[in-house]
């Protein structure tokens, strides 16, 4: 059976995917097509409901909820992970609402936090997270930073603001639920589960393998970064909540929803209508 497969190329989900759409791990009798865009692309094909498995952001996961359920691996959590509002020196900030700011996608996680940081915070541009470092050093706003870009702008001469990761911890106590990994709810649910535990199997071999000599998958679509970078993208992205959201992953992105469903007064669900499970008889 083929099923598509959509993540993004950067070094966290190649780290993650390497072992099970490169044949580095038994799948069985299942095959997977897949499909490397960035994560916004991918937001969007999941409110269409366009892939059997996708990766997306926490924060388009409300939205997408009618179409997938989410998996127990393949997930970004963690502490000090979280995306940054950054600012050239040269520009004079006052007020932040005040301000333009760049935002690497409306669906995004990183949108989400900021919006429940800056709830009056109206000025917005979005942009593929790559543009937003040019866009802040050609001084037209501020703006909010993920993935590989937490280790760049410094060097470039810009400045963090606020890491928008800490003001989520603060206020929740629990881990940042950036990205998951989600399966579309017309897949039968063994197959599901068959899935969510070849993910995991990938991880560990990934780990097993390949953790300090970086696979070529891995640096052929990491646009150019150097070795450290890649590697500090794995470290700060994939971890044990990768491997296995368990409860607390499952507390923190069930927060997620429930500060989405509250502000947007929608239906709350219950965990088992969010989350893949076993099957009970």
């Amino acid at each position: 059976m083929k099923l598509s497969l959509g993540f993004s190329p950067c070094p966290n989900d190649t780290f993650i995917f390497d072992a099970l759409v490169n044949h580095k791990i038994d799948t069985g009798d299942l095959s997977f097509e897949v499909f490397l865009e960035d994560v916004e692309t991918l937001n969007k094909w999941a409110l269409q409901g366009k892939l059997d498995i996708t990766k997306l952001s926490y924060g388009a996961l409300p939205l997408a909820l009618e179409n997938y359920m989410v998996l127990n691996s393949g997930s970004a959590l963690g502490s000090g992970v979280g995306p940054l509002l950054i600012k050239n020196k040269k520009l004079k900030t006052t007020h932040i609402d005040d301000e333009m700011i760049a935002i690497p996608g409306e669906l995004t996680t990183a949108h989400l936090l900021f919006s429940l940081a800056y709830p009056n915070c109206t000025h917005k541009v979005f942009l593929r997270y790559d543009d937003i470092e040019n866009y802040v050093l050609a001084e037209k706003g501020l703006g909010v930073i993920i993935h590989e870009n937490r280790f760049t702008y410094e060097a470039k001469g810009l400045h963090k603001i606020i890491d928008l990761g800490e003001y989520w911890e603060k206020e929740t106590n629990l881990p940042i639920p950036l990205g998951g990994i989600v399966i579309n709810r017309s897949v039968n649910r063994l197959i599901g589960l068959q899935v969510d535990d070849l993910i995991r199997k990938s991880i560990e071999y990934a780990y097993a393998h390949h953790y300090k000599t970086l696979t070529a998958y891995v640096k052929n679509h990491a646009q150019e970064m150097a070795e450290d970078i890649i590697r500090k993208h794995i470290e700060l992205y994939v971890n044990h909540y990768s491997i296995d959201l368990g409860e607390t992953g499952k507390k923190a992105v069930q927060q997620l929803l429930n500060i989405y469903q509250s502000t947007n007064k929608t239906k709350t669900l219950e965990c088992n209508e969010i989350f893949l499970s076993p099957i009970s008889f």
